[in-house]
């Protein structure tokens, strides 16, 4: 049976997959939408592995774990956490390091016993660490000898215990390796875990101020998984699912995808980790971002999936076009944390055979649930973001004084599901601010259509305010991006003495590009009031700076050329 409707396809999973069943719960005083089956904490995802045990998991230049062995490796962590380093429920331990495949095996392993994993950020300078380690309080952190260096001043006074698991080169750490030696456990530690108890503390991405811990729970993080699943299963109803995993032999592979997010954030978590071991995907982690090194995996590895800023996308095409790579294996590449040139959309789908293409939007607060789209109604509505991710989570689009807005009116999305954050950790006003009864107000603008796609319109302070005229910055960096050479561009407020402020813009274009500051503004002069057209524009010759969520970095660049 195929649907054509999408509210048909839905309501049929809902009755008839007890998988997906719902029912309202009380949280934390709340009553929320939940699914009544399916795994509850995060430890039960990593059993679902051992479904796959015989097959591959994780790549990481020359080494390989299969999910059998990632699954043995957990639970001698698990036990090594407890035992070795009297690690408890809620304890709180960082992990500080560059992706390798000690982050995932720790990260599951705290889960597995109860305790928090506090996913530092790797890029973060020495002050931002310190900061991240007085804030979340933690007894030890597992670390890469490039992130020692930049703590090894403060930790010992802190009293934070230190354990080396990578060297510079990559190269194992005995420090950390030689003591798995000792355990033989295969199973994990009996632990209780409550669903509501937390498990993870993420920082947001600080492009302002310091930057904020988000405290994520067991049942936050499922929420966002099972979702996700039960927008797959609607687009297999619908027969809009991605073509078998079958090669050009008629061989089936194995589904895998490519990692060049960083585990510290939400996506390579989540997105990455979580989502991978549930279903059997294997994982290609990648050092550093290489173009020419991820289409040389994509080709040996069979890459199905890839996720990632527009940038990276972009450069993957470009890359295979030179060396002619086919990328036949690919089935899915989602974008996320920038906007997307439409040209580009379409360029993928016409360029790789069988591929999904899609964009989407969480926030580290929603365990990333939120909106997405792809497949052809994204092609054919390329400008949106996409539609609400069914079926737990709810939304309103408000003004400022609460009220919801009409159809195609302009005011803040916000979201309301199980996946919501908890908290924002030590920071009760904040929290207060952003969470009310149950509603997280995000501070984006957007609008919806009758058909229900939602349309970031840019966040509630990223207004400019030129002269008393209300400019949108994300109305400005939409336009820019049509032009067939701008890759990526930012827009910010610059201060001017007569009008208060006025528009800038940074922008990134290719090698080939003849682009200047005259020619760009007179392109956007075609579809922008004058008062909206930059007045300076910036060239860089590589991509823009980007902060953790894989954002760009405005405000960085707001504060080089202000």
């Amino acid at each position: 049976m195929v649907f054509q409707s999408l509210a048909d396809a839905r309501d049929y999973v809902l009755s008839n997959d007890e998988d997906y069943f719902i029912t309202d719960e009380i949280i934390r005083g709340v009553s929320f939408k939940v699914f009544k089956n399916g795994p509850k904490l995060i430890p039960d995802i990593l059993n679902l592995c051992l479904n796959h045990k015989e097959k591959d998991f994780l790549v990481f230049d020359k080494e390989r774990y299969s999910f059998g062995e990632f699954h043995q490796l957990t639970c001698q962590i698990a036990h090594l956490l407890m035992d070795e380093y009297s690690i408890r429920p809620g304890d709180r331990v960082a992990i500080l390091m560059k992706n390798s495949p000690e982050f995932p095996l720790i990260f599951m392993a705290l889960s597995s016993i109860g305790a928090v994993a506090v996913c530092l950020n790797s890029w973060w300078t020495s002050d931002e660490l310190k900061y991240g380690f007085m804030d979340s309080k933690v007894k030890i952190v597992f670390t890469d000898e490039q992130r020692l260096a930049k703590i090894k001043g403060f930790v010992s006074e802190m009293g934070v215990q230190t354990v080396l698991c990578r060297h510079q080169n990559s190269d194992k750490s005995d420090e950390f390796w030689n003591s798995l030696l000792t355990s033989k456990n295969n199973e994990l530690p009996r632990t209780t875990i409550d669903q509501d108890s937390d498990f993870a503390v993420m920082y947001t991405s600080g492009s302002t101020g310091h930057p904020k811990g988000v405290v994520m729970t067991h049942r936050g993080a499922i929420s966002t998984l099972m979702s996700w699943h039960f927008g797959l299963r609607v687009l297999d109803v619908m027969g809009l699912g991605p073509v078998p995993y079958v090669d050009k032999n008629n061989q089936p592979y194995q589904p895998c995808q490519l990692v060049s997010v960083p585990f510290f954030h939400v996506s390579g978590t989540h997105g990455g980790l979580l989502l991978a071991l549930w279903s059997g995907t294997k994982l290609v982690i990648m050092k550093k971002w290489d173009p020419p090194e991820a289409v040389r995996l994509i080709e040996l590895e069979k890459v199905s999936r890839f996720g990632g800023v527009p940038t990276m996308a972009a450069e993957i095409l470009g890359e295979a076009k030179k060396v002619g790579a086919k990328l036949e294996s690919i089935r899915l590449i989602d974008t996320g944390g920038a906007a997307r040139p439409a040209d580009q959309a379409r360029e993928m789908a016409e360029s790789i055979p069988n591929v999904l293409t899609g964009t989407s939007y969480g926030m580290t607060e929603t365990n990333a649930l939120g909106i997405a789209i792809r497949g052809k109604e994204y092609l054919e509505n390329p400008e949106v973001t996409g539609r609400l991710i069914a079926p737990l989570a709810e939304m309103r689009i408000v003004d400022e004084f609460d009220n919801d807005v009409e159809i195609g009116d302009v005011g803040e999305l916000v979201l309301k599901s199980a996946a919501n954050m908890r908290c924002y950790l030590n920071k009760d006003a904040e929290t207060s601010e952003v969470l009310k009864d149950g509603w997280l107000y995000t501070g984006d603008l957007a609008k919806i259509d009758k058909n229900e796609l939602i349309t970031l319109v840019d966040r509630k302070k990223n207004i400019i305010i030129r002269g008393g005229e209300n400019i949108s910055a994300q109305e400005v960096q939409t336009v820019i991006l049509e032009h067939p050479d701008v890759i990526e561009a930012a827009i910010f407020a610059l201060p001017n003495e007569r009008l208060g402020e006025i528009v800038g813009a940074c922008v990134f274009c290719g090698e080939t590009s003849n682009a200047d500051e005259d020619s760009l503004k007179e392109f956007l002069r075609k579809s922008l009031a004058a008062y909206k057209i930059p007045e300076h524009i910036w060239f860089k010759k590589k991509p823009l700076p980007r902060v953790a969520s894989e954002k760009i970095d405005v405000e960085a660049l707001k504060k080089e050329y202000s």
